[in-house]
Parts: structure tokens; C-alpha cells; sequence
């Protein structure tokens, strides 16, 4: 898919999610809809999913779609946990170069995790994507996914 056809693709996206979130105040609803809405909607999206903050330094698995994923993340590991603590996207290339990458799947081969932060400007979770394909991500996948969880964090208010 070309940098035109993916933006397209994410601009469709959004305005289905917007619809079906519209109103929802329960975040668990509207993170169980966009796990599912971005998993079907893009090829190279093997795992989605999001991992909720339930203590300091904590998280646990939420809503996602795909194989198991690991149960619960501390703030200190792995690519979920250096996005809860930066509070910044993160995308990683090769899994495989990431220093204390968490292997919740072996044939996970590159990476996104996005904050989802609430209006009080509270971390509530990160939105995990996988990918069995390397360099699976770019800057398009970073501004649209950055989009989605501003939408998930105003519902977790």
C-alpha cells in the first residue's frame, strides 16, 4: 500500500471509529471497538491491543485483538512499557533491536505503541500494534494512531 492509500485508508477508519465511539463514555466499549476496527481494516496489523494502566508502574492486558498477548507489563520492560513511562510513540523497526523487547509472539517482527492519555492528562493505557512484517510502520501510522488514542483517552474522562 503506497503513503496515499494508507492515509486514505486511516481517514476512513477514523470517521468509522468517530461514529461508533461517538457518545460511548465507557472506555473499555471504545477500546474494545477500535482494537477491532483497526485490526480488520489493516493487513500488516497482526496483534492490536491495548494494555491499561491498573497501577504505578503497571500494566495489564485490555480489549485486543489476535493471538494471547502477555497478561501484564511493567513500566520497566519492553516496548509498551518505554511508551507508559516517556509518554511518547514509540516505533520500532526490528523488534529484535530493541533493548528488553517483551516476545509475547515470536513472529513479531516490528512494532508501534501510542499513550492513550485522559483530559486530566492522565496515562490511562497504550494501544500496542504488532506486526510479523519488519519496518511495518511509518510517520503515517504515527500521526493517525496518535489521533485514535486522543479519541480513546477523552472517553476514559
Amino acid at each position: 500500500m503506497d503513503a496515499q492509500d494508507k492515509q486514505q485508508s486511516y481517514e476512513m477508519v477514523l470517521g468509522h471509529i468517530r461514529a461508533l465511539i461517538a457518545g460511548e463514555t465507557d472506555s473499555i466499549a471504545v477500546m474494545a471497538t477500535v482494537a477491532c476496527e483497526l485490526q480488520h481494516d489493516f493487513a500488516t496489523f497482526d496483534w492490536t491491543g491495548f494494555y491499561r494502566v491498573v497501577a504505578p508502574g503497571l500494566l495489564k492486558v485490555g480489549p485486543y485483538q489476535g493471538a494471547h498477548g502477555c497478561l501484564e507489563i511493567p513500566f520497566e520492560r519492553g516496548v509498551c512499557g518505554a511508551a507508559a513511562r516517556s509518554r511518547q510513540t514509540q516505533v520500532v523497526p526490528d523488534v529484535a533491536q530493541f533493548p528488553g523487547h517483551i516476545a509475547c509472539s515470536a513472529t513479531t517482527r516490528s512494532e508501534i505503541v501510542v499513550p492513550v492519555i485522559d483530559p486530566a492528562g492522565k496515562l490511562v493505557a497504550v494501544l500496542d500494534i504488532d506486526s510479523n512484517r519488519a519496518s511495518a510502520f511509518d510517520e503515517i501510522d504515527r500521526v493517525n494512531l496518535e489521533t485514535v488514542c486522543e479519541m480513546v483517552g477523552r472517553s476514559a474522562s
